[in-house]
């Protein structure tokens, strides 16, 4: 699955839609901007702390309190980058579990004499197990776009744990709650058309991560009458897609992205395909990270392609490598006894000459030939070592945890899917020939196979391929 992408231009907008909102919501007041957007001022960062212990503390009640959350949002989206990170540094480490509150509890619990007793020490920690700090994110998520500020607030945390250790927490509490707020129970499918709103099809635009949207022409080519274009919405974000689908209905599994972009290619049949093909699944909010609805998207979209299409045979992707070149170049560094098969040897041979240094010397060169995709010749001697390397990396190149390195493989084996076949260039692009030498692979969802699959590769980490692709390694 693809790496999200957010627009600046569009994330501008949305802080600034979430600005009005909170000034519509609640009243509060006007002057919560920071003096010091970069809170470099002490005094300033003490009185932040003491705006967080005031919403709380609750006082005045409910509306009140909702006031004061108010205030403190639209203080935070005033801040830089910089103000940002310490905002958080601040609510992660001011506003933590108290340690000596969980340590009594867990004394109450092992003193506790009956069913009674031991019921009141379990809730008493539970209760000081939860950081207060979750309290006023809950604050948060009751205010008008409010959940949409704590699935962005989640993005500037991601961005910022790597050097600030002490967030990890927080990220962790965001996490547990976005889960439960997110629970595919609450989700909406929609199927987007080019009747849809304009400002949710630019939002689309945007947030495309996979194949980069080129114009309205392109984005209209996407939801055309041979294409489908679904996306999960959730009702306290209705405006905001959480990930999106892009399917092609074709005849036959597709070898070639290009074809698929085409925006000048005329519209194929629907009633008569017999494949769909995913070509592009994009999680749409950085701050959702980790909750998974991929996998409940592409079932839900199966059963619905199936009861509109009944001739669809064959689920399917043709989805990129994003780690394959790098691998390779490891691969061929560390593994001088890498052997071209003679066959192989003899077509690079005849292309590029003798080269000195063996197959691995022979295979590095013709790989960093420029344009060696445009040379027939060459382009057609790379591919079969090519591919048997892509083989590998897709069926034996593992995490620690066991699962597959390439975290597109990982997605799709995770959701029960199987490798079917390679497809050599089926992306030439820049971006396509950086990431994989142009390599792109299909990956088959057989509905009788797919929980056998799932239960393999989560159980003995054994990825299910078809044969073709299996007898290349």
């Amino acid at each position: 699955m693809a790496e999200t992408r957010t627009a600046p231009g569009l994330l501008d907008r949305t802080l600034q839609g979430l600005r009005g909102a909170w000034r519509r919501g609640i009243g509060g007041r006007n002057d919560s901007a920071p003096g010091d957007p970069d809170l470099d001022d002490r005094a300033e960062r003490l009185r932040l702390v003491e705006r967080m212990h005031e919403c709380l503390e609750a006082r005045g009640g409910e509306v009140t309190a909702r006031a004061r959350a108010v205030e403190l949002g639209r203080y935070y989206l005033a801040l830089s980058m910089k103000g940002r990170r310490r905002f958080l540094v601040r609510l992660a480490s001011e506003f933590d579990t108290d340690r000596a509150a969980v340590d009594a509890a867990l004394a109450q619990l092992s003193q506790a004499s009956d069913n009674g007793a031991r019921g009141a020490a379990e809730e008493a920690l539970r209760e000081a197990l939860e950081p207060p700090r979750v309290k006023l994110l809950r604050q948060f998520n009751a205010l008008p776009e409010g959940t949409k500020f704590l699935v962005d607030l989640r993005a500037d945390v991601m961005r910022c744990v790597a050097d600030e250790p002490a967030l990890a927490g927080l990220d962790a509490d965001l996490k547990r709650l976005l889960a439960s707020w997110f629970d595919i129970g609450f989700l909406e499918l929609r199927r987007i058309t080019w009747s849809s709103p304009a400002a949710l099809l630019e939002k689309l635009g945007r947030y495309e991560a996979v194949h980069v949207v080129r114009g309205w022409q392109d984005l209209k080519n996407r939801v055309d009458s041979d294409r489908r274009f679904f996306a999960f919405f959730h009702p306290r974000m209705p405006d905001e897609p959480l990930i999106f689908v892009e399917v092609a209905l074709v005849k036959g599994l597709a070898a070639d992205v290009r074809k698929l972009l085409d925006a000048s290619a005329p519209a194929e049949d629907p009633a008569v395909a017999d494949t769909a093909i995913f070509y592009s699944i994009t999680n749409a909010q950085r701050g959702l990270a980790g909750i998974s609805f991929g996998g409940f998207l592409i079932k839900r979209v199966v059963d619905q392609l199936s009861a509109e299409f009944p001739k669809l045979r064959t689920f399917a992707t043709l989805s990129p490598m994003p780690g394959l070149r790098t691998w390779i170049r490891q691969r061929l560094d560390e593994a001088p006894d890498f052997a071209l098969a003679s066959a192989e040897r003899k077509a690079l041979a005849k292309v590029m000459g003798p080269v000195a240094g063996g197959d691995v010397a022979t295979l590095k060169q013709a790989l960093t030939t420029p344009g060696w995709h445009q040379n027939a010749a060459l382009r057609a001697a790379i591919e079969k070592p090519l591919s048997r390397l892509a083989a590998g990396y897709l069926l034996t190149a593992k995490r620690p945890d066991g699962r597959a390195l390439d975290p597109v493989a990982q997605f799709h084996l995770g959701n029960g899917a199987r490798v079917e076949r390679l497809n050599p260039l089926a992306d030439a692009s820049k971006r396509g020939l950086e990431q994989s030498y142009g390599m792109m692979v299909n990956y088959a969802y057989r509905l009788a196979e797919i929980e056998d699959n799932l239960e393999a590769y989560t159980g003995e980490g054994k990825i299910a391929a078809a044969s073709a692709v299996a007898g290349l390694v």
